[in-house]
């Protein structure tokens, strides 16, 4: 049956409090027009929850119009316009474009769309385009996927790469056509072919933003560019990096959902794949790795407390952060009642993942003038970060090695 029955029963079955006029099941295009102005007087709510039919609708494939007839059906309307034939209108009388949908109700429908339908969507027609590439529409997508691995030094590598770029956008319409092409890899949705068209009067038109959040979405996700974000457990948990987190420059691999990570330590450029989302996290801090992170929590620190300290095993690598508790001083009997650990001038660091005897399981520094303090047998420890927040304890506990390393 044509979506307009479908429509109309919707309408029917949400409001109460308007009336519609009789309605069949051959509904015709005229009757729809006239209803138009009536349906922009319904609620938010309603076309909140109408929305979600119709995109519902998309997803089974059940339209009785689809993206890629909505520039024929425009073509047909405007040809009965001109008077060139009954048989146009008859043929489709019982179908609506989305055009005709008020703006409130269009704008909830394209909010609903995924990535993949949104690209598509925006391969119909010049009047979707702008729409269908607008920040607004891709803020939300940005937010849900990248949101927990995208932070300030990626967007600032993002707008780095956007000024070095002398052309005025990032894919012309050639390029943008083959671009967001091979998203058909990426998304499998039978429906996301998109289908630009072809005329040279909308070329310019159809040239994706070089700053748009669009255009940042889809290098991220065709991984057309690396970004930096920090590592837990580097090279695939090897035993010497064992409940550390460390600066990478990262990749994403659309066809296995995980990353590919750069490390850059002393000497040599370390490379890991098959890295999981549940490893990345954005760096807390804005410290570059080669620099001592100014502690702010020092003279807050008292035993029990959760910390990462910067450690680093000489002073050429650059540092990253281990997970450690702070523990009570050896002249203190841990009691309660007695504990004076936290007014004392030494800190008592301790690294449970290694056992008692270990000479990395304890180090101490100065509350008051704490610096960079080691050597190069046992490396260099540099600033401290206090946790406060539940969500980063328990992702250090769920790292925690099966086994106490040696």
């Amino acid at each position: 049956m044509s979506l307009i029955y479908y429509v109309s029963d919707f309408v029917l079955k949400s409001t109460s409090t308007w009336t519609a006029p009789s309605i069949s099941t051959s509904l015709s295009l005229k009757n729809h027009l006239r209803m138009k102005s009536e349906w922009r007087l319904l609620s938010p709510w309603f076309w909140e929850g109408f929305s979600g039919f119709v995109v519902s609708w998309f997803h089974k494939g059940r339209l009785g119009i689809s993206f890629h007839q909505l520039p024929t059906i425009l073509s047909l309307k405007k040809k009965k316009k001109m008077g060139l034939g009954s048989n146009v209108h008859n043929a489709q009388e019982d179908k609506m474009a989305l055009l005709d949908l008020p703006e409130l109700a269009l704008e909830c429908i394209l909010e609903r769309l995924s990535p993949a339908g949104l690209c598509s969507m925006a391969g119909v027609c010049s009047s979707f385009r702008e729409t269908c590439i607008s920040d607004h529409l891709w803020e939300k997508h940005m937010k849900q996927k990248w949101g927990k691995v995208i932070g300030d030094a990626a967007y600032s590598d993002w707008q780095w790469h956007i000024a070095s770029r002398k052309r005025p956008h990032l894919l012309g319409p050639s390029q943008q056509k083959r671009f967001l092409g091979s998203l058909t890899n990426i998304w499998p949705f039978s429906w996301f072919r998109p289908n630009f068209e072809s005329r040279s009067s909308l070329h310019k038109k159809s040239d994706l933003p070089v700053d748009s959040i669009m255009s940042w979405y889809l290098s991220l996700e065709t991984g057309k560019i690396w970004f930096p974000a920090q590592v837990y457990n580097r090279e695939n948990g090897h035993a010497g990096f064992m409940l550390s987190c460390y600066d990478a420059k990262l990749i994403y691999d659309s066809q296995t959902d995980t990353f590919q990570a750069r490390y850059s330590p002393h000497g040599r450029r370390t490379t890991e794949e098959n890295i999981s989302w549940d490893r990345l996290r954005i760096p807390p801090v804005d410290t570059p790795s080669h620099d001592l992170h100014i502690s702010e929590c020092l003279l807050d620190l008292k035993p029990g407390d959760h910390i990462e300290i910067q450690w680093r095993r000489n002073k050429e690598f650059p540092c990253g952060w281990w997970y450690g508790v702070v523990g009570h001083l050896e002249s203190c009997d841990e009691s309660k009642n007695h504990c004076c650990c936290q007014y004392a001038d030494t800190v008592m660091l301790e690294f449970k993942q290694y056992p008692a005897s270990s000479r990395w399981r304890k180090t101490m520094i100065n509350r008051n003038d704490h610096r960079e303090v080691g050597n190069e047998a046992d490396g260099f420890y540099g600033g401290i970060r206090k946790l406060y927040k539940e969500e980063e304890i328990s992702m250090w506990k769920r790292l925690w090695p099966n086994q106490v390393l040696e």
